[in-house]
Order: C-alpha cells, then structure tokens, then sequence
C-alpha cells in the first residue's frame, strides 16, 4: 500500500507469490475509469529471484537474518533446565570421546603438548562445522511455514542458522581458552589469524548447507543421510588424531592419503591447531590449499543450486 500510495517500490507475496516482487512505477493506467487514485502508477511483476534484484533484496532483509537467528538462539534452548549450557557440555562430550579414542589407539602426540588440548584445538571446528552443516541443511524444512506465506531471499534462512552456531562457537573457544590456562599453556600470537580458519570452515559448512538443504526440500530422504555424512566425516577428520599419522606414513596408501587431503576439514584442523598450539602442530600445506579449494567449490556449487531450486520452494515445501 506504501508503494502504491507514495510511489516507491514495494514487494508483496503469498503462497501462490513467494518468489515474486511487486514493483509500482509510474506510468498510464490501462483500468482509469476504474482506478482513479492510481493514474500514475502501473503495476510490473519482476521475479525477485532475478539476478539483478537477488542481492539487493538481500541487503533490504539484513534484519530479517538478525531476527531469524535471534529467534533461533531462543528456542533452541527453550524449556531445558540447563539451557544455553548445553552449548558447553555438546563438546565436552565430544571431546572426552576423542581424547580415549587417541588415548586408546596411542595415536602419535607433538612434543609438549598435553593430548587432551590436542584433540580439544580439534574438537573446537569440527563441532562448528558438523552443527552449521546440519542446521543449515534442516533449516529449509523447519521454516516451511514461513516460506509458502510472503516472499524473502531464501537463502537467508540457512545463512542465518549458520550464524547461531558463530555463537555456540565462540562460548566453546572460551571453554578451551580456559583448558588451556590451565594447563599452563597459553596460545601465541597466530591465535590472531584463528577468524581466518573460522572463515574456511564456514565457508564448506554453507556450501554443503546449502546444496542438502535445497535437495531436503524436494527429496525428505536427506533429512537421514546428514546424520551419516557427520558421523562418517568425524572419523576421517584428524580429531582424534593428527595428519602426521596419515600424510607421509608408509604404511597407508598413496591413493588413501590423497583422499584424505580432500577432506576440507583436514586444513581448518590443522590450521586451529597451529593458531591455538603453536609450531609444536604444524600447519600441512597440501591440507591448507585443499580446504581452500574443496571449500569454495561446495560453496559455489550450493550456492548455484539453491538459486536455480530457489522458486520451486513455496510449490514443493
């Protein structure tokens, strides 16, 4: 109504409208018998999942992503005794596991390095990684409601789920921090390049977010086989272990170890490792620059995907 009184564009959407903007620019009526108020204005239908829109629209629902994830990181935790301290004990958890998994394997430690702040530098982004991926992924299905009623990019609703667990991340940071401190073991200065390494294993995580949660709308199978996917990376991942018992070990296939070094989360391991450790955990090269390419490729392929499924949401969810 805004538009249509005042002449700026406006944007209206229904279930049967949700990837269609409205625009009102000004021009002759064909109905002025009819419409008096409205000589000036003429109505143009524009998709707003066009291109030249897309990134705008963007930009115009910025607050919509703080609402979203806002909204998120309170139900999350709604009607829990404990609440957002489970963000606390997933980890933990996760990390007492690993830690006897290395234990129990004699897996090979740097030198001067306590093993359980070894397998915590890990824990830290693959608990990231694994909760982004499979929020990202389920959150498509979980916002069904709102996305057959009025229209809004899409893509800001697994961006944003993304985002609650930049949260969860940062209270498990503290937790390690505080293990650290008191192992005595304080990080140096190259903690300051750990954003950079939170940055590339964000990047996999909404890639790979987007690509299942676009698929999950159309096919529900998806919804079971992210659990797999998580449970399986976990395990060839250096979480309970380092590269250094894979890359360059003899006893492990040529063909193996390349495969290895296709996991994304192999550099962003290592690489928190280096940032929170120090030398004692080298930063792998090879592992670094795959992360760096695997990573982008699944965001520009997730991303290309969820656009061209994009305006079949409303009909198909």
């Amino acid at each position: 109504l805004k538009g249509i009184m005042g002449g700026e564009d406006s944007r209206v959407g229904g279930p049967a409208m949700a990837g269609v903007g409205v625009n009102i620019a000004a021009g002759p009526c064909p109905w002025r018998a009819r419409c008096s108020r409205m000589d000036r204005y003429r109505i143009v239908l524009e998709p707003g999942a066009g291109r030249r829109h897309y990134w705008r629209d963007l930009w115009q629902y910025r607050e919509l992503f703080g609402f979203l994830a806002w909204r998120d990181i309170l139900v999350r935790y709604k009607q829990t005794a404990i609440g957002i301290s489970w963000s606390l004990i997933k980890p933990l958890l996760t990390l007492a596991v690993m830690a006897f998994l290395g234990w129990l394997f004699e897996s090979d430690v740097p030198g001067g390095v306590p093993r359980l702040l070894l397998v915590a530098a890990a824990t830290l982004p693959w608990t990231f990684f694994s909760t982004a991926f499979s929020e990202a992924s389920n959150s498509l299905i979980a916002n069904s409601n709102l996305l057959s009623k009025v229209y809004f990019p899409r893509m800001i609703v697994p961006a944003s789920a993304v985002l609650v667990c930049v949260i969860d991340f940062l209270i498990s940071l503290a937790l390690v921090l505080l293990i650290m401190l008191a192992y005595q073991f304080p990080p140096g200065p190259q903690l300051l390049l750990l954003p950079f390494f939170l940055l590339l294993a964000l990047v996999p995580a909404l890639g790979a977010g987007l690509l299942i949660a676009a698929l999950n709308v159309k096919y529900r199978d998806f919804r079971y086989i992210v659990p797999f996917i998580v449970q399986f990376g976990l395990y060839v991942s250096p979480v309970a272990f380092t590269s250094t018992d894979i890359l360059g070990n003899e006893r492990i296939p040529a063909v193996l170890q390349f495969l290895y070094a296709l996991n994304p989360m192999v550099g962003v391991i290592d690489g928190f490792r280096w940032c929170l450790l120090g030398a004692a955990t080298p930063l792998h090269l090879p592992g670094f620059l795959s992360s760096m390419g695997i990573g982008l490729f699944l965001l520009v392929a997730g991303f290309r995907y969820f656009r061209r499924m994009e305006r079949q949401f409303a009909d198909v969810i």
